[in-house]
């Protein structure tokens, strides 16, 4: 169903994708949008060791939340900084792309914890997360994707 990698000596590992997602900040969250136009938000996330999934969360409405009710297949591609090689102008960059089905956290609780584990990726201040979650818990919304395909690939930019 999804296709093989074409030049398979740029392909990553499994374990170099997940800390890929594991340590990069943010990401491209596509979904199909009106009229069946690709839809991509950059978007901060959190991947989940224990079950393999990808999280994010958002606000309660909008085009991004009316098109995962309509269709649940989605892609997320996250991309490190790179790097370049002594005497090269050229980036490598290794990227990540996952392919799979997206839902909506229906578990208000939960999503709360999803919320609160996504801000411990960016920071370690409890006061300001237990503040923001407060603030604006009652109206978050969590998504999960539930990753069917996952890639990734080292690409030399020259």
């Amino acid at each position: 169903m999804f296709r093989k990698m074409l030049r398979q000596k740029q392909q990553l590992t499994e374990k170099e994708c997940i800390e890929i997602l594991k340590n990069e900040p943010r990401g491209v969250l596509s979904v199909l949008g009106d009229d069946g136009y690709p839809y991509g938000i950059p978007i901060n996330f959190w991947y989940c060791e224990e079950d393999g999934s990808l999280y994010f969360h958002s606000g309660r409405t909008g085009h991004k939340v009316d098109s995962i009710r309509k269709c649940d297949k989605a892609s997320f591609c996250v991309y490190d900084q790179g790097y370049r090689r002594d005497g090269e102008w050229a980036l490598n960059i290794k990227s990540v792309i996952v392919f799979g089905r997206i839902r909506i956290i229906e578990d208000h609780d939960r999503a709360i914890e999803i919320s609160r584990r996504l801000s411990y990726k960016y920071t370690s201040d409890d006061n300001y997360i237990e503040e923001e979650i407060r603030r604006f818990g009652p109206a978050v919304l969590c998504f999960e994707l539930l990753p069917e395909h996952l890639t990734g690939k080292i690409v030399n930019e020259s």
